[in-house]
């Protein structure tokens, strides 16, 4: 092990109980092992989930939440013994790793209660509010501290009054709900949440509390439930059973669905650092044992979730000053890397590394930290594509555009919560397999099929792997993308896979192989208006094969166009983006945290948005476009295109489809212009059904 990350790896106690090591596994979606939906419920393959990582040197466990009262039929956590009995084996599995195990608590989200499609129209008409509707959803979830509380994701819906009596009994079932958890042998509990504003938060908060009672108005009052809960645990599990509690430090909030990015100077309505003083010894006099902390509310949802556009450590100067306020561990959270989290261990500034997307990317993450095996971890991109992929369009994140319920999974390894689904076995009948591309496509079949025992050629018409995703990982902020392009080649060349550089192939019929796997990607798509010749596309920019001025069009105001954007504001450039829809980053797919921080910093950078707007042309020295209050020039010294691919069908002719379609495959977007998350899963799969021969 290198000597820096040793602090790591010391023992440390929240109360009385000892942890081997300072790795926190954070509470995640789809993390589960207990559910609360239309029934109470065990989670089904968790237990090989949590195969996979308990081995692993990670010190505590905490898995994700656990509602103390279902969404659909109001049934409570506390009266279902039997389902924690379940989860009974899961946890007596970690134990024996030697690591310890707290359940995560929760009261609920308040307005941050997520509106899937088919309930909108009931709660926009007022019939949940009418009726306690069993059938369609617990009205404990239609709560909030305020009546009429705008929904974070649907301002048009307001929220019911979480009233006194709700409160008492939520502080019961708290105390009956961990005594259920420490009857399994579970080591402590984390409520849930002061934090990322959901409703125990909403308490707390002056913007989200007007309140007139004992509940409300100055700090101490808006903080008695949290306190009330830690108090009831006490008395029903004891004064030495841990509670820890979900924390944000600040709020970063500037209102309702307005967050601060980094480095922005605002009023905060939120939590601010003066006020969160003095909450943690509030909190610590309440009786909790550790605060396991970040920033952010729904609001500033990119704090909680940091995108690819955040900072690395982005949290950990806001841990570490809060830890100087209370005498209890403190848990630091949010792109935190390995090497700093040991130097802040070490100085005494923090206590533990809470890890969370990283380990569903990488099981072994720890494990190949402690042996030294640095090159070997494969790198989380704060993509949010699979393991949150909650989507928030109109420019607010106020619109749910799908309601996803497959969490907890990660874009760039597909076998994480698929562990029962997919399989690691040598292929029943191993073949000859050409790939033809080198790019993320490509290079996962190959290293699948190789791994599976297949004998693999990959053809690549460049000197380059990575295709098209060198592009898109050349902005400044993507140092991860460049390090997930740098383990897929070195995890490439691990394996017995012969690569063919700078050999484009032209007829699929002279290659040697059982099966070809064709991956060879898209084309960028231009517009055809008098001037585009003088357009460059976003990948020749990104790739270096074309310079920007200091005024900069770019058309296309999706993903990559306002990346773009946001990187030549980081230059100090003047960019403008031209996007004919009413959104920025409106696709479905995108996390909202990922697109609302984007579009945050294109804000705070100023950088011009033409919405709903056409280019008619481009001249020499400007874009023409065509708004809804009519035409417009830009300035422009240089104009970039990101309307988009077209995928390469050179391949797919008649006499393929009707002579070798049963042994011809297209994968990634050749096949379908897609996402990292549809591009690396399709590969996935495919190798799947070539190992079993189906």
């Amino acid at each position: 092990m290198d000597p820096k990350y040793e602090p790591l790896f010391t023992p440390w106690k929240v109360g009385n109980v000892e942890i081997k090591n300072r790795v926190v596994m954070l509470p995640m979606e789809g993390t589960n092992m207990i559910q609360w939906e239309a029934k109470t419920g065990f989670v089904k393959g968790i237990g090989e989930f949590y195969r996979d990582r308990k081995d692993n040197n990670i010190g505590l466990f905490i898995p994700g939440l656990i509602p103390l009262i279902s969404v659909i039929g109001e049934k409570w956590a506390y009266k279902h013994p039997e389902v924690f009995e379940q989860a009974r084996p899961v946890v007596d599995d970690i134990h024996q790793s030697g690591a310890k195990v707290f359940f995560q608590l929760s009261a609920g989200s308040g307005r941050s209660m997520i509106l899937p499609p088919l309930l909108k129209p009931f709660v926009r008409k007022g019939f949940l509010k009418s009726v306690s509707s069993k059938l369609l959803m617990t009205k404990w979830w239609w709560t909030a501290p305020d009546p009429d509380e705008p929904n974070v994701w649907d301002p048009d819906v307001k929220m019911d009054l979480f009233t006194s009596e709700m409160i008492s009994r939520f502080v019961y079932a708290f105390g009956q709900t961990a005594k259920r958890c420490k009857e399994i042998g579970v080591d402590g509990v984390e409520i849930h949440a002061v934090h990322e504003g959901y409703l125990l938060d909403q308490f707390t908060m002056k913007y989200t509390n007007h309140r007139t009672d004992e509940y409300g108005g100055n700090l101490e009052n808006r903080l008695r439930f949290a306190c009330e809960i830690v108090k009831e645990i006490k008395k029903v599990c004891g004064e030495d059973y841990p509670v820890s509690l979900r924390y944000s430090v600040c709020s970063m909030t500037k209102g309702f669905n307005s967050g601060a990015v980094p480095g922005e100077i605002f009023d905060e309505a939120g939590r601010s650092m003066e006020e969160s003083e003095q909450a943690v010894r509030i909190l610590e006099e309440a009786g909790y044992d550790m605060f396991n902390c970040d920033n952010g509310t729904y609001d500033a949802w990119f704090w909680a979730h940091p995108p690819v556009y955040a900072p690395l450590n982005m949290n950990l100067s806001y841990v570490e000053h809060i830890k100087r306020f209370t005498t209890k561990p403190v848990v630091c959270a949010g792109r935190l890397q390995p090497g700093a989290a040991a130097v802040s261990i070490a100085a005494g500034k923090i206590d533990a590394m809470g890890v969370g997307r990283q380990l569903l990317c990488d099981p072994e993450y720890i494990t190949k930290i402690m042996e030294g095996r640095m090159d070997e971890i494969r790198p989380c991109i704060a993509c949010h594509g699979a393991c949150l992929p909650f989507n928030g369009l109109n420019g607010k994140g106020t619109d749910i555009d799908a309601f996803h319920i497959e969490m907890g999974r990660c874009v760039l390894n597909p076998w994480t919560n698929n562990e029962t689904k997919y399989s690691k076995a040598p292929a029943e009948h191993p073949g000859k397999i050409a790939v033809i591309g080198g790019g993320i496509a490509g290079m996962e079949v190959a290293i699948q099929a190789s791994l599976r025992g297949h004998k693999v050629n990959l053809y690549e018409k460049t000197g380059r792997l990575g295709g098209v995703f060198n592009a898109a990982a050349a902005m400044s902020f993507k140092e991860k993308d460049r390090d997930l392009l740098a383990w897929y080649e070195r995890k490439l060349r691990s394996t017995e896979t012969v690569i063919h550089f700078n050999t484009e192939i032209e007829d699929i019929g002279t290659l040697d192989a059982d099966i070809v796997v064709v991956a060879i990607g898209a084309h960028a798509r231009t517009l055809h208006i008098p001037g585009a010749e003088r357009a460059v596309t976003a990948a020749d920019y990104l790739n270096g094969f074309a310079s920007a001025g200091d005024n900069v069009v770019i058309i296309g105001g999706g993903l990559t166009g306002c990346e773009i954007a946001y990187e030549l504001a980081l230059q100090g450039k003047h960019p403008s983006v031209v996007e004919m829809t009413g959104d920025l980053v409106g696709a479905k797919g995108i996390c909202m945290a990922n697109s609302t921080m984007l579009r945050e910093l294109l804000r705070y950078h100023n950088v011009p948005a033409y919405l709903n707007s056409e280019a008619e042309s481009i001249t020499e020295t400007s874009v023409v476009i065509r708004t809804p209050e009519g035409s417009k020039s830009i300035p422009a010294d240089t104009v970039i295109m990101s309307v988009g691919y077209s995928p390469d069908k050179r391949f797919e002719t008649d006499e393929l489809r009707k002579i070798r379609k049963p042994e011809v495959y297209f994968v990634g977007d050749c096949d379908k212009v897609g996402s990292l998350k549809t591009v690396i899963k399709q590969a996935y799969e495919l190798v799947q059904t070539i190992s079993y021969g189906k």
